[in-house]
């Protein structure tokens, strides 16, 4: 790929960065664990935190990347994925010594990444020639990747979904968009036949159970297509992660099959108007009460932001049940059926007086979901609704939580597949248009912002890949999930906007998708978790205190 390396040189240079970025990134925590006292004083010290949290996520997303490379070089090899290797594993230690130059005395570095021969290798990697020749390649592919899945039941889902995607949801995306339509039933209807709405569930409860790398590897392929697409299968993933890890035997058949089919469309009540990201704080309040003489909870108090609240059958909804009970441990989970509503505002009425109101909240991007605010007003939940049963009462903090953790697992491969669309409708548009008698894919900044952009979108894909078979092994996990999540929705975000540059004045008019793709990349670093919260409250809390 560089007229200075052969593959396999250039493979070793980027596996030498990675374990000089790997040992540097292990001091800096060892110091910021020091200055914390453990994790304990993280909001003594947030900018540091957040500082070390990212050098983490970078470093890991290198070293994915770089082990993928070195997996495959021992098949057939990959010769642009070893350039985007060197060239991401070169930034990383690029940023560490610039971060380490501005704060010595936190990050503790001393002169470790001053040896001449990895900086030889890092300004290889991060040289005009080299990026500019990755770029060049990645435009002759006009953007597309030759990922191999070791997975052959990924494989065989990627290659099913994306001629899916590109048949079905394609040719109708961006007029959902631009009207802001809601996702149409009959798609709906296509992906539950595909067993999309199960991915997740056993096959004794109705579900495909796929697997959580094939279900990233279908997120990515339908969000590639439509961010919304891809978000569908999301809140049903929360709740069925919910009731997998602390439903009653009687909750997981009751449920189960119904979400797998498609019968029933999830919504997620969380967020309330004045609660975000401190969940344990939230304030609706369920209490017990009955309906024509029928047990159950009572729901009172306003949700914000429940995305695709108006059309979904169930609402998955946190509430305190226990006023006394400050922080989660007075939390719980329940499970509120409602009918659909299409539109954009609707009031759900029960025969006892109950009553849920819900209006869309009007968003830039995104659209074809519709997210509400919900005001519930004594709305009636039957007793066996508590996720759980009796035993789930004051759980509900904790099995949203996790439902979470696989949430944004999957926000890695949405966000995966936003930044692929936009890589790849870039180098598409810079081949096609002519400026100055030459395609624009002919200039060198052209070509190096397309490379540049190709490594960010695959060094990803590889975190959100190792985060998802880290978490098949081990349920329970939640830094990689999280570091995925936050790296992939930065790059979307970074990507879409540098396609939307190179598409000139055209990337600014909605009749083009890359519009879509950039106002829809801005949601990923917000919801599931916002940023600052994955940085400082599970990424840097849980390293600092290893």
């Amino acid at each position: 790929m560089t007229a200075e390396l052969t593959e396999q040189e250039t493979l070793a240079a980027a596996r030498t960065l990675v374990d000089a970025a790997q040992e540097a990134v292990a001091t800096a925590i060892t110091a910021a664990a020091e200055l914390t006292d453990g994790g304990k004083a993280i909001d003594d010290h947030q900018v540091h935190a957040e500082r070390v949290a990212q050098l983490a996520t970078f470093a890991r997303a290198a070293e994915e990347l770089v082990a993928y490379c070195e997996r495959q070089a021992a098949a057939r090899g990959d010769a642009v994925a070893e350039a985007q290797a060197l060239a991401f594993a070169a930034e990383v230690i690029h940023k560490l010594r610039a971060d380490n130059e501005a704060a010595p005395e936190l990050l503790a570095l001393g002169a470790s990444l001053d040896d001449a021969a990895l900086l030889e290798l890092m300004r290889l990697g991060i040289s005009d020639a080299h990026v500019t020749a990755l770029g060049a390649n990645v435009l002759e592919a006009r953007g597309a990747h030759a990922t191999v899945l070791e997975d052959q039941i990924a494989s065989m889902t990627r290659d099913q979904f994306r001629t899916f995607a590109r048949t079905e949801i394609v040719p109708i995306a961006q007029e959902m968009h631009r009207e802001d339509h809601l996702v149409p039933e009959e798609l709906i209807r296509k992906m539950a036949d595909l067993g999309l709405f199960g991915s997740s569930i056993p096959e004794e409860f109705g579900g495909t159970d796929m697997g959580l790398l094939t279900m990233v590897v279908l997120t990515e392929e339908l969000s590639a297509a439509s961010l919304v697409a891809g978000s569908l299968i999301t809140r049903s993933e929360i709740l069925t992660r919910a009731l997998a890890q602390g439903g009653t035997d009687e909750q997981r058949q009751a449920w189960l099959p119904r979400i797998a089919t498609g019968e029933l469309i999830v919504g997620i009540c969380v967020t309330e108007p004045d609660i975000g990201s401190d969940v344990a704080s939230v304030q609706c309040k369920a209490t017990r009460g009955e309906l024509d003489s029928e047990r159950g909870w009572l729901i009172d108090g306003a949700k914000a932001w429940a995305t695709f609240a108006g059309r979904a059958n169930i609402l998955a909804l946190l509430a305190r049940t226990d006023p006394d009970e400050p922080g989660a441990r007075g939390l719980s989970l329940f499970i509120v059926p409602k009918d659909p509503h299409l539109g954009h505002s609707f009031v759900q009425e029960q025969a006892g007086g109950g009553s849920i109101t819900g209006n869309a909240n009007p968003t830039p991007g995104y659209r074809g979901m519709h997210s509400f605010t919900l005001a519930f007003d004594r709305y009636f939940v039957p007793e066996a609704n508590l996720v759980g049963g009796e035993a789930g009462l004051g759980r509900g903090f904790y099995l949203q939580m996790g439902g979470f953790a696989a949430g944004r697992l999957q926000t890695g491969g949405r966000a995966t597949g936003v930044g692929q669309a936009s890589l790849e409708k870039a180098c598409q548009y810079a081949l096609d248009r002519r400026q100055f008698d030459r395609p624009i894919a002919e200039y060198q900044l052209t070509q190096h912002k397309i490379g540049r952009m190709s490594t960010h979108v695959a060094a990803g894909r590889h975190l959100t890949y190792a985060a998802a078979l880290e978490m098949q092994e081990d349920e329970r996990a939640a830094v990689l999930p999280a570091m995925a999540k936050l790296f992939a929705s930065d790059v979307a975000v970074w990507v879409s906007q540098e396609a939307q540059l190179i598409h000139g004045g055209w990337g600014y008019s909605e009749e083009d998708p890359v519009a879509r793709y950039v106002v829809d990349a801005l949601v990923l670093p917000i919801f599931e978790g916002v940023k600052p919260i994955l940085e400082l409250k599970i990424i840097a809390r849980q390293l600092l205190a290893e």
